[in-house]
């Protein structure tokens, strides 16, 4: 189980006076997500989801509150809980010059796994994500769907309880996509416990099953995809969402 307790994080930037001011990206902020579950985090651009997900993931610390995995804590647990987790960040880069398999390989290596068993798992993977066709390309060729792919290979070759994933299928063809999703469907029925943030609310409605809505670093609404749209008279999460905030001009 994934706990976040009453976390909020303050950043500070200077404002269009030439004076430095602080802002919280996210205030506040609490939730459970039990394993076999998937929770998804939606919200615009700066609504506070990658913030919260680095969080989560132990890359920030938060500036109050506190966030427990498996009845664990950073500040005595650290590595522990880092090696049972996957977490896909939006933005990170993959290493050109090398092949999909050297870079699995390498990603082996850092979470100490059983060198007899690297081969086999990389097998595995690269059977799931259907990259048998380009392992052997250098990463710099390959295109926005197969490096995608790449990167998700290389976050759960080391079989994680946890899956933390930002935009995971954000700006992937829908083949691409597909692979993904279905793969995070079976982690679910395996148990595994997962945190999906994403900015395609239809998508989030096929595979969470309950999401937390994000705005202005707090959370609006969490519940099931269903109650929510109940609780707004709405139609779907999308609508849902604008009728929270007020309208697509408050966003």
């Amino acid at each position: 189980m994934i706990e976040v307790k009453k976390v909020s994080k303050e950043f500070e930037k200077t404002n269009s006076k030439n004076k430095k001011e602080k802002f919280f990206a996210d205030k506040n902020i609490s939730f459970e997500v039990k394993d076999g579950e998937i929770l998804g985090l939606l919200g615009p651009n700066g609504a506070g989801k990658t913030t919260l997900l680095r969080m989560i993931a132990g890359i920030m610390k938060p500036t109050e509150g506190e966030i427990i995995i498996d009845n664990k804590k950073y500040n005595k647990n650290e590595i522990e809980i880092k090696k049972n987790i996957s977490f896909l960040s939006g933005n990170t880069k993959l290493y050109k010059d090398i092949s999909c398999v050297e870079l699995l390989k390498m990603c082996a290596s850092y979470y100490e796994m059983d060198k007899q068993q690297i081969d086999e798992r990389i097998d595995e993977v690269v059977k799931r994500f259907d990259m048998e066709s380009f392992k052997n390309q250098r990463i710099g060729s390959l295109s926005t769907g197969q490096t995608q792919r790449v990167g998700v290979a290389r976050c759960v070759l080391h079989d994680p309880h946890y899956y933390i994933l930002d935009e995971a299928t954000s700006g992937l063809d829908i083949i691409s996509s597909q692979i993904i999703i279905d793969f995070i469907k079976e982690e679910k029925e395996k148990g595994k416990c997962i945190i999906y943030s994403t900015h395609y609310m239809e998508e989030a409605e096929n595979i969470c099953d309950r999401v937390a809505l994000l705005n202005n670093g707090e959370i609006i609404s969490l519940d099931t995809p269903n109650r929510i749209v109940e609780q707004t008279n709405t139609t779907n999460i999308r609508d849902a969402f604008f009728k929270l905030i007020g309208g697509s001009k408050n966003e």
